[in-house]
């Protein structure tokens, strides 16, 4: 409760418009009886009339991960969250919208009426793909439904696997979603600082889950730019004038096939589906040419005006450095110089190394 009201304090500090909501986190939190119904109408007596609290259609917005065997002794699922948003609403004096991800069938959600929307958990990676999925699907997977999550979901916590990330993923999932706006309303990015399962996009500061090993040292907030670019080509329906020339780079720091010199866990499960590549994604306010330099070689690519994703192989030795051109002149580098790409690496790490100019 503590760091949650430090969030509201360092809010009131700022004329940056943005709001909070609560999504609760129903695999931790009790949900048996009636009573746990408590924990959850505390947080909004406290904080629920805040300003910066968002408010979505005709109410205080509230979602949850899982939920779907949370009971507060009613005889149905849908029973117990009317109950839980009727106890809600009474707490603050305000509708409440209740927009949960519970991992069950899609089809039963229009026939829970304490629903006033559904969260697609997971629903941006590619969770349906293995070994033997074809290589065109690995390259390209569809913005699938959660139904794969659902069908088969993880039964343990050690999280000793990866979802493939290739090809762009995180810049080609919000070109989808960008073109198929109109029939979405909220989009939520719930990677801030995951730090144990490698996706965050936001700097690397505070409590860590043990996961030092694979984070620090890897930075992500070139992410974060990237976002507030396409998110509001999301907000807006088109995409922002590129006023600034940058260039974005992310890759592993060792081949996939590499094998570990020290390391106590094995090779994470499938790992044989991402590539030894680099990703790149270029901002050029005019026609430009990019250099993307290998250990022996260099990649060179015209490109015109706005961002354009681009890629490279990498052989163990190479650094990071990509140039872009004009007129003879370089207008932005990216070449960091704390990355190799490592054959022999002391411990298993997919997790990536992201930079911009």
């Amino acid at each position: 409760m503590d760091r949650v009201a430090d969030c509201f304090v360092a809010a009131s500090r700022t004329r940056v418009p943005f709001w909070f909501f609560f999504s609760f986190d129903m695999s931790s939190i009790p949900s048996e009886t009636k009573d746990d119904v408590h924990l959850l109408c505390s947080y909004l007596e406290n904080f629920g009339q805040s300003e910066r609290m968002l408010h979505y259609a005709h109410g205080l917005l509230v979602s949850t991960f899982a939920g779907e065997r949370s009971s507060f002794q009613q005889p149905t699922l849908d029973s117990a969250w009317s109950f839980v948003k009727e106890r809600l609403s009474s707490a603050i004096q305000s509708p409440i919208h209740y927009v949960p991800s519970l991992f069950i069938d899609p089809e039963l959600y229009s026939k829970m009426k304490s629903l006033d929307g559904a969260f697609n958990w997971n629903g941006s990676w590619p969770l349906h793909l293995d070994s033997d999925s074809p290589r065109r699907e690995i390259e390209c997977p569809v913005l699938e439904t959660d139904m794969n999550h659902i069908t088969k979901p993880q039964r343990t916590w050690n999280k000793n696997w990866i979802y493939r990330g290739d090809d762009w993923l995180f810049v080609r999932r919000w070109e989808q979603l960008i073109a198929m706006r109109d029939q979405i309303d909220i989009v939520q990015i719930i990677s801030w600082n995951d730090y144990g399962e490698s996706h965050y996009i936001g700097p690397i500061k505070g409590a860590q889950p043990n996961s030092q090993a694979w984070v620090d040292g890897y930075p992500h907030d070139a992410w974060l730019k990237l976002t507030a670019y396409f998110s509001r080509a999301f907000k807006e329906g088109q995409y922002p004038l590129i006023d600034k020339d940058q260039i974005f780079a992310w890759a592993r720091p060792h081949p996939r096939n590499a094998v570990a010199t020290n390391d106590p866990v094995p090779r994470p499960n499938h790992a044989n589906l991402t590539d030894d590549k680099l990703w790149v994604v270029v901002f050029a306010k005019t026609a430009a040419t990019i250099s993307m330099y290998g250990k022996g070689d260099v990649k060179v690519v015209d490109v015109r005006a706005g961002f354009t994703k681009l890629f490279r192989s990498l052989e163990p030795g190479d650094g990071i450095k990509v140039e872009m051109e004009r007129n003879g002149i370089i207008v932005a580098e990216c070449s960091p110089v704390e990355f190799k790409f490592e054959a022999r690496p002391l411990v298993y790490n997919f997790n990536a190394f992201v930079t911009c100019s």
